[in-house]
């Protein structure tokens, strides 16, 4: 599974953990979180992160 990084902070969502912050199971790809997700580190959308 792909990585994303947030273009803003650096954070970096990993979908084999997933996001405990948003109860984002591991498993959950980055294009299947909700259109309302953001960045658990500083607030940013979706469309701010790149993958890597």
């Amino acid at each position: 599974m792909e990585k994303w990084k947030c273009t803003v902070c650096g954070w970096v969502y990993d979908p084999a953990v997933g996001d405990s912050t948003q109860n984002i199971k591991p498993g959950v790809k980055f294009e299947d979180l909700p259109a309302d997700w953001v960045c658990p580190e500083c607030g940013a959308a979706k469309d701010m992160f790149e993958k890597i």
